[in-house]
């Protein structure tokens, strides 16, 4: 940083990033447990699915993020549906055909599927 304005920039680079984060908390956000234990399971082709679906839906309002091991590596692929003002919800042992369902039910008619479903952890 040489100058003002460069200091300038830098802090409504910041801004916009913040700015970013409070526009994602009204957004549903779903989480893949991507871990080398989720990757064998088959996460891939369910991260994948979720991202076709929501394409072909034209659905703006939901964010797809991956994370590592969850811990729950006997129940993977895995990915947790955060809806605003609601609890978290995990969905287990899935494929590709189950998380277009996820998608179709739960995040655009708002049903939780129950039979795929974890008690909250």
């Amino acid at each position: 940083m040489k100058s003002l304005e460069e200091l300038e920039k830098i802090r409504e680079q910041a801004k916009d990033l913040i700015n970013l984060r409070k526009d994602n908390e009204n957004k549903t956000r779903i989480v893949v447990g991507m871990g080398t234990c989720g990757i064998s399971a088959g996460a891939r082709q369910v991260l994948l699915a979720i991202l076709d679906e929501i394409k072909k839906r034209n659905l703006n309002d939901v964010i797809v993020t991956e994370t590592g091991c969850i811990g729950l590596c006997k129940f993977e692929p895995l990915i947790d549906v955060i809806k605003p003002g609601q609890p978290k919800v995990t969905y287990v042992n899935l494929d590709a055909e189950k998380a277009r369902q996820i998608v179709a039910k739960h995040i655009v008619n708002n049903q939780i599927i129950e039979d795929w479903v974890i008690p909250n952890i």
